[in-house]
């Protein structure tokens, strides 16, 4: 890395002061699972790179997963490119605090060159290239990667009323454990596999109801994430090739882990279609009838965490940047890599991500003429 210095004008003091500018090839905006597998790749290559964290620790988003969190796919069928979960755990469907071993030790492991914390707030064109501007100075690059994921951008729906709900709302990104609802009378609205297992652990402790759109459809017992991403994968191909991809299980279908069967057993994972409005007390249901309610937890999922490039203009009224792949149309010097299917098959997935970073190392060695 080739550093420089530049002025900038500092507006809490009206003093000008000295930050560093520094050239790399590559910059990576993250430090989570999508972000450390680019990493992996682009070490393999003579590209100088950089990943930039706004974590003050390893683990992406998964430092921020609730503390019974586990995987719904065993540790063999969860992991990044170069070493297996599984050699790092004994559990067969991982605990959030497993993951979180394992990408603390990756990084070390492959000596990636994370830098943490550092908040990106911009990326802009620059003379010759991208410039990333962040609060420990900036970064001037040939390619940007973009891997900041979604934990940022919970979804809360316009539910009608909501504002004016005097009641606790939390969206799952923040929900940690069940005690601070132990005697409280809480919905869990969602129908996938956060919602189905919040709710295994709140219905014990409190008055809880859980909310779907749909009636939760829950997968056999001997399936899990593993036969999920297989049959998405032959799906995936499929339509790639033109044919009918048929129907099967889905990614949004919800895998009996552990505490999921239990919580079924004891019947806690009964749900109810959704109420009509809040009120500043609780909700109304369909039935007209009223209800007091004190806590809504919100496992509604996520959108892409993409503030730091509106400076570029390419993030679109649908919240995605247009990508041909990974590569952004408008921004040939962009990549986005982890957010979901637009940014590669199963991107947003540990044993997934390993697949998409490796197209997309491979595209940004062709286009900045670099050898791996």
């Amino acid at each position: 890395m080739r550093p420089n210095w530049t002025s900038v004008f500092r507006d809490g003091d009206g003093a000008f002061a000295a930050i560093p500018v520094i050239d790399v090839d590559v910059v990576v905006v993250g430090g989570g699972q999508a972000a450390l597998a680019v990493g992996y790749y682009l070490r393999r290559t003579d590209l100088s790179f950089v990943l930039l964290d706004d974590q003050d620790r390893p683990g992406g988003a998964w430092r921020h997963g609730w503390a019974s969190l586990r995987l719904f796919s065993p540790a063999q069928w969860s992991s990044l490119p170069g070493r297996l979960l599984s050699q790092r755990t004994d559990a067969e469907y991982p605990h959030r605090d497993d993951v979180l071993e394992y990408l603390s030790w990756y990084e070390g492991h492959y000596e990636l060159p994370v830098e943490r914390p550092v908040h990106v707030g911009a990326v802009r064109r620059g003379d010759s290239g991208l410039r990333v501007e962040t609060d420990a100075g900036a970064w001037t690059s040939r390619a940007v990667v973009s891997a900041t994921g979604t934990w940022a951008r919970p979804h809360l729906p316009d539910h009608p009323g909501r504002d004016h709900f005097r009641g606790e709302q939390l969206h799952s990104a923040r929900y940690l454990r069940p005690e601070p609802f132990a005697g409280r009378r809480v919905l869990v609205v969602g129908g996938g596999n956060s919602g189905a297992q919040i709710m295994a652990e709140v219905a014990p402790v409190a008055d809880a109801t859980w909310v779907t759109l749909e009636p939760p459809n829950f997968l056999p017992d001997e399936v899990d994430g593993r036969v999920l991403f297989d049959q998405a994968t032959q799906r995936y191909r499929a339509r790639q090739e033109g044919r009918d991809p048929g129907s099967a299980y889905t990614l949004g279908d919800i895998v009996a882990i552990p505490p999921v069967r239990a919580a079924r057993a004891r019947g806690d994972l009964g749900a109810v279609r959704p109420f009509e409005r809040f009120t500043e007390s609780g909700v109304v249901w369909p039935d007209g009838r009223e209800e007091p309610i004190d806590a809504v937890i919100w496992c509604t999922g996520f959108g892409p965490a993409l503030d730091h490039l509106e400076p570029l203009g390419v993030v679109g009224a649908n919240g995605r940047v247009r990508t041909a792949e990974t590569r952004s149309l408008d921004e040939p010097r962009l990549w986005l890599v982890g957010y979901g299917s637009w940014t590669g098959f199963a991107s947003a997935t540990l044993i997934g991500v390993g697949r998409t970073a490796r197209a997309t190392v491979d595209e940004i060695v062709a286009a900045l003429g670099a050898r791996d």
